[in-house]
């Protein structure tokens, strides 16, 4: 079997044995560590040796064998040595079923209340998503030393508070949902568009977000922000297959060739969050469900009802406090109103410290400034917006819309 299989096999299976790990054993740090181990096993045998008939079994034994010569080899722990011991583990594991699946269980584990906020993320996106360390650190801000710290902590946290692994009580769930869903909402961005490596997309990531969002929804429909992320996920999505060429260069939406577009999951995310806005106050991701929405009905860019986007950034900007929803309602008010009007709002955005050195602010200011006809300018921020860009693909879409200005030629 080819490594690149295998290592997406592995990634999606990682969370399931962790989980599986976790419930049957306890010892959440330690187990992370043998199943780590336990991937590295695959990640060596499998491409020579193919597949066992039982991926996920041949995992979750190895991982469990692994659990018990860590546990034996700690001295601290010796009196939990022998229980470990006697237990066998099994040959043959079935998947549960998505109401009782242990991604899931596991999940709400990460964020546990006895947790910061960061570290609830931080420690989801590590054993959940899959992220690496230094992809975590880079999305926090903070040097990769630092969030290998704060992850080792958090898994200890998480072992020493003595919660079961189980699906926790309604008060409990409640409490812990809201990060839950920032959580999945931050994997799903991270496979959507990657902040780094060659790579525009990491479709793994995004169709774990939307496969755990789904089991969320199944589990608590009533709610509405829970059906707003999902509609949102599958509305973005949808988009996915007209975001690249066939070299996986980046594709702006405007110019898309919007036939290559999902149409079934148009339909669903639209339905969803139809279903979703009549319930009561809408909340942060129902919002962006409703600007995804529009933005994916819209038979071209041309055709998209910009002034009804606009309404719905500024009820968004009303109830979350986030620079990056403000820099796409300047996107908004400019196609609306014209690229001068979106400047005059861009330079007090460039003050706050949170975005002023993404690259996304430079990146908007420079197809602004095209916009308006100023290509020196606007040649000189796709540079800057490329020089702090992380990812390849977008390093390289903005190198191009620079040379094309440097060579006298319009935007499209």
């Amino acid at each position: 079997m080819p490594e690149t299989e295998v290592e997406d096999l592995l990634r999606r299976l990682a969370p399931q044995v962790l989980g599986a790990v976790v419930r049957r054993y306890g010892h959440f740090d330690t187990a992370d560590d043998a199943t780590q181990e336990a991937l590295l096993a695959a990640a060596t045998r499998w491409p020579k040796d193919g597949l066992p008939d039982n991926p996920l079994g041949w995992l979750i034994t190895v991982a469990a064998r692994r659990l018990t010569d860590l546990l034996r080899a700690e001295q601290a722990r010796r009196r939990r040595e022998d229980t470990v011991a006697r237990w066998t583990p099994p040959g043959q594991w079935s998947a549960p079923a998505a109401e009782s699946d242990d991604t899931l269980v596991l999940l709400f584990m990460c964020c546990h209340p006895s947790l910061s906020p960061a570290s609830q993320i931080a420690l989801t996106l590590r054993a959940v998503g899959g992220l690496t360390t230094a992809e975590i650190a880079r999305a926090f801000l903070v040097p990769e030393a630092t969030m290998t710290r704060r992850i080792t902590r958090a898994k200890r946290s998480v072992k020493d508070s003595g919660v079961p692994f189980a699906v926790p009580s309604p008060p409990e769930r409640d409490g812990r949902l809201g990060a839950v869903l920032h959580v999945l909402y931050l994997i799903f961005n991270e496979g959507y568009a990657s902040t780094s490596g060659p790579d525009l997309q990491r479709v793994e990531l995004s169709a774990e977000a939307i496969r755990l969002t789904r089991t969320l929804h199944r589990l608590l429909p009533g709610d509405g922000e829970v059906t707003g992320l999902l509609a949102l996920m599958v509305l973005t999505d949808a988009r996915r297959p007209a975001r690249t060429g066939p070299d996986g260069s980046l594709i702006p939406m405007a110019e898309q060739d919007r036939s290559r577009w999902d149409a079934a999951a148009v339909a669903e995310g639209v339905a969803l969050i139809t279903d979703a806005l009549p319930r009561g106050p809408a909340g942060p991701y129902q919002l962006q469900a409703a600007i995804a929405a529009v933005h994916d009905e819209a038979p071209s860019a041309e055709a998209t009802d910009w002034p009804q986007i606009i309404a719905l950034y500024e009820l968004l900007m009303r109830i979350s406090d986030n620079p990056m929803v403000a820099l796409n309602h300047v996107v908004a008010v400019a196609m609306a109103r014209g690229p001068h009007a979106g400047l005059d709002l861009l330079d007090p955005l460039a003050a706050d410290g949170r975005i002023a050195g993404d690259h996304r602010l430079h990146a908007v200011r420079a197809h602004l400034l095209e916009m308006a006809g100023d290509q020196v300018a606007a040649r000189d921020c796709y540079r800057e917006a490329a020089r702090r860009a992380t990812g390849l693909p977008q390093r390289r879409y903005l190198h191009a819309r620079a040379a094309r200005l440097a060579d006298g030629q319009a935007g499209p």
